[in-house]
């Protein structure tokens, strides 16, 4: 594992950095474990077998050198390169160096980081990408959220997904009840299992950040709400609470 050589990140464009660091995931990687990453995924996906610890060391390292001899600009467009590949590691690796910085970014980077939704090939990237970089921003600015409800009226999947997502941060702090009510009304009868998951996702965080307020909202939507959205949104309360919930209407 390790980083960039010093000849590709000391006044070289980005594409050259993102090329070499290209180079070194693929180097880096065990196929052993890419050939155990695909068991998490329906469809096939292209893996170099990366340990997340391992990724995200050598992401921070990387980080590090291209902001010090180069700059944050760079470094946002470096990972603009890396996030339009079709390798899993390199997404990652692009969220991966950027997901400390977002109080320093603006609604400029807000925009790009919304661009790469249309590159989105499987919950992992998807993942990283809402979960690490768009979901606090919106947390620190909750105007965004406007975006947030374009994207729940989209036919991509990912976008969907990415609108649940997106509040999950901000749910951890007891914001945006008002807004998951209205996201929840506009996904409950989507049929797709990954924007279940992510509503489910949303409607957890709400309920172990305010239960007061999320269980008696999921007691009157519990009738016709998907049963993965209900199991997934009730994971994490009291027993009690969650056999109320799951029981036949």
């Amino acid at each position: 594992m390790g980083k960039p050589s010093k000849s590709a990140t000391v006044k070289a464009k980005p594409s050259l950095v993102a090329a070499d660091i290209r180079c070194m995931l693929k180097g880096g990687g065990s196929p052993e474990h890419a050939k155990g990453v695909q068991w998490f995924f329906k469809d096939e996906i292209k893996s170099h077998g990366w340990h997340t610890a391992g990724l995200r060391k050598t992401a921070v390292l990387c980080r590090r050198t291209i902001v010090n001899e180069q700059g944050q600009p760079c470094l946002l467009q470096v990972a603009d390169k890396l996030f339009s590949g079709n390798v899993l590691e390199e997404k990652v690796f692009a969220v991966l160096m950027l997901e400390r910085m977002t109080d320093d970014f603006g609604d400029p980077e807000f925009r790009l980081f919304e661009s790469w939704l249309s590159r989105i090939s499987s919950w992992a990237d998807h993942d990283a990408l809402v979960h690490s970089l768009i979901a606090p921003m919106v947390a620190a600015k909750p105007s965004r959220t406007k975006t947030v409800f374009r994207w729940a009226k989209s036919r991509h999947r990912w976008l969907r997904r990415a609108a649940c997502v997106a509040l999950i941060r901000g749910a951890r702090q007891k914001m945006f009840f008002a807004e998951i009510r209205r996201l929840t009304a506009m996904l409950l009868c989507d049929e797709d299992d990954m924007v279940q998951k992510g509503l489910g996702w949303l409607l957890r965080e709400a309920a172990k950040s305010d239960a007061k307020k999320t269980v008696p909202f999921l007691m009157s939507i519990r009738g016709e709400c998907p049963r993965l959205v209900l199991r997934t949104a009730c994971e994490t309360l009291p027993e009690i609470t969650r056999k109320r919930l799951l029981a036949k209407v």
